[in-house]
């Protein structure tokens, strides 16, 4: 039986829509940053010359700055103010939380509640203008080695450029998080899902022309389009999966003398509890080496082992894609470590009462429980690697320069997903107050109200 929450959801349209107005300021609000932030992308940084950035740009388009440059809106082919994204965000987020289980001082700071949370997200900050600055300074070093890119080089315009690229990495954190705040959904994952949105059209309209052209097989195209399309479905599905573990709860004495009776619930366990989380961190810890050597790879005459290393793992090659796989199912797993706690929740289950039908309270439950999800995890971390490696070994072995691959798809289907779901439970929140205003007004007229 449907519990009333689910009853709600499903009784909500456009009038209920149309009456919650703080949903509407919301969205309104998300709208307006992801403007924002898209105008930001077309802002180029000063001392290039475009003309020559976009040529030297296009002889590395088809490597690691092209799939950059997806995630980022156009962002790095018109190396905009936006160019670092929030990359370093992400990197820092990682580190952060690396260190919150092996350093004592923070992980004493994970386990005071929301005072702790305060200051890792503030130590967080401090460790994504640290790499901000590292990576803009690696950017700068490698555009003013670049012949006829940089119109004066010199000390200024390395601390233009850092300057530029670091505040935008700074604005944009802190929009993300203003979107956290006051918008709906996860404001970082939308800054990235707009970037990839917005990239679409351009990149679907230049893949069907170079089919026109022959240069791309149409077959290939097809069968790209038909296996992205099975990808989308895949995904809907194994994102709205749950493993339900049933919770009892024993009769117990109430106010009055009565007994309430035993009541049941449930679990729910996701199938990836990590979400999108696992390819965005392997994708950023991959990005962080290789965008300062993309950059040097501009010049007239790299280095050897420059050469090397895109020999072997550029984007798009076996080593890239091993170490990429690699770090998703590692952070499939940390990931999910950090966001449940087995110990935890056992614990909050005894608390209240609670138990697992066979399973022995406290110590038992929290081992169960980790057997679950370790299982899960399993199941969750080859379901994502192959959502993310498959589409792109497929369009590397047809050489189509279709950079919406799998981790893009998988962003954009969980980010969206996600975004739904919290405007879904917006409208549920706003029918129960209106249902609560109703009893009260009922209550203090001693009579039905009038509609």
């Amino acid at each position: 039986m449907a519990s009333a929450a689910e009853q709600l959801a499903a009784n909500i349209n456009f009038a209920a829509f149309a009456k919650a107005t703080d949903l509407q300021k919301r969205i309104w609000f998300t709208l307006i940053a992801l403007v924002v932030y898209r105008v930001g992308t077309f802002i180029p940084i000063p001392g290039i010359d475009p003309a020559a950035f976009a040529n030297a740009f296009q002889q590395q388009a088809g490597g690691i700055l092209g799939m950059m440059n997806t995630l980022g809106g156009g962002a790095i082919e018109r190396m905009a103010v936006f160019a670092l994204n929030v990359m370093p965000y992400i990197s820092a987020s990682i580190i952060i939380q690396l260190m919150a289980t092996s350093v004592p001082s923070l992980e004493r700071l994970k386990k005071e509640g929301e005072v702790g949370r305060k200051q890792l997200n503030q130590y967080t900050r401090y460790l994504t203008l640290v790499l901000a600055i590292f990576q803009s300074y690696g950017i700068a070093i490698g555009l003013q080695s670049s012949a006829g890119i940089v119109t004066n080089p010199g000390l200024f315009f390395v601390a233009s450029t850092v300057i530029t690229l670091t505040g935008g990495t700074m604005f944009l954190m802190w929009l993300g998080e203003q979107v956290t705040a006051r918008g709906v959904g996860n404001g970082i994952s939308l800054i990235i899902f707009a970037g990839i949105i917005a990239e679409l059209p351009r990149v679907l309209f230049q893949t069907l022309a170079l089919a026109r052209t022959g240069d791309i097989n149409p077959f290939a195209i097809f069968l790209l389009g038909a296996v992205l399309l099975g990808v989308i479905i895949f995904v809907v599905f194994i994102e709205r999966s749950l493993r339900r573990l049933v919770v009892q709860y024993p009769k117990r004495q109430v106010a009055g003398g009565g007994i309430s009776m035993g009541e049941r619930s449930f679990l729910p366990l996701k199938i990836n509890t990590a979400g999108v989380i696992p390819p965005i961190f392997a994708s950023s810890l991959l990005l962080l080496p290789t965008t300062v050597i993309s950059f040097m790879g501009m010049q007239t005459n790299p280095p050897d082992w420059m050469q090397t290393f895109e020999t072997y793992f550029a984007y798009g090659r076996p080593g890239h894609m091993i170490l990429y796989a690699v770090g998703i199912i590692f952070f499939c797993f940390f990931y999910t470590s950090i966001v449940f706690n087995p110990e935890e929740t056992a614990d909050n289950l005894r608390k209240y009462g609670g138990f697992l039908p066979g399973i022995r309270p406290g110590k038992k439950t929290a081992e169960y429980l980790d057997y679950v999800l370790t299982r899960l995890t399993v199941i969750g971390a080859a379901y994502i690697t192959a959502v993310c490696l498959f589409p792109e070994i497929l369009a590397s072995a047809y050489s189509v320069p279709f950079y919406l691959g799998g981790t893009s798809l998988l962003i954009v289907v969980s980010v969206t997903l996600d975004t739904v779901a919290q405007i879904q439970s917006h409208l549920v929140a706003h029918q129960y107050e209106g249902l609560i205003k109703r009893s009260k007004l009922r209550g203090a007229s001693g009579g039905p109200v009038k509609k």
